[in-house]
């Protein structure tokens, strides 16, 4: 019954600030609002017994991407934040496509026969997850890692060579 109410609580949570993140007028308020909606899904995997997805959720999603994007907001805009989003053309469209998207989800979720196991979950995913990538996975575990090292410089060495030019 806890698990039950908790989930709607974080669904009603999630799925709200989800919706208002599209419909705020203010570009800065729906980064925010896209925050608390990706706490929300990583307290759905909380719930699921996930912790390492959701411990992933909260650095990489509510961490870096939605830092990310405020600081994309904060270094392009002009003027008042206060006027940003103010009209949009699409409203119709997105709301239409919005529906559809729900129906189309929804009719998945009540038509799938979803087995159902009596499996205790594991105490601790990410043990099993990491002795994974630190054994079988390694090499591209290290790649990976190589990979954005690379990317980290490029876009260091891009921002020197603008701020020299301007």
């Amino acid at each position: 019954m806890g698990f039950t109410v908790m989930f709607y609580v974080i669904a009603i949570v999630t799925l709200g600030s989800a919706l208002m993140m599209v419909i705020s007028k203010n570009i800065f308020h729906s980064a925010l609002l896209m925050l608390v909606a990706f706490l929300g899904i990583a307290g759905v995997f909380v719930l699921l017994h996930a912790d390492f997805l959701a411990a992933t959720q909260v650095l990489i999603y509510a961490g870096a991407i939605t830092i990310f994007v405020v600081f994309a907001i904060m270094f392009t805009m002009r003027g008042d934040m206060k006027t940003t989003n103010l009209f949009s053309r699409n409203l119709i469209p997105g709301a239409l496509l919005s529906l559809i998207m729900i129906v189309v989800n929804a009719v998945m979720v009540l038509t799938t026969k979803w087995p159902l196991k009596d499996l205790i979950p594991p105490e601790s995913t990410a043990k099993e997850i990491a002795n994974l990538m630190l054994t079988k996975y390694v090499v591209a575990f290290e790649v990976t890692a190589v990979l954005l090292l690379v990317a980290m410089l490029g876009a260091i060495v891009i921002v020197k060579e603008v701020k020299k030019s301007s």
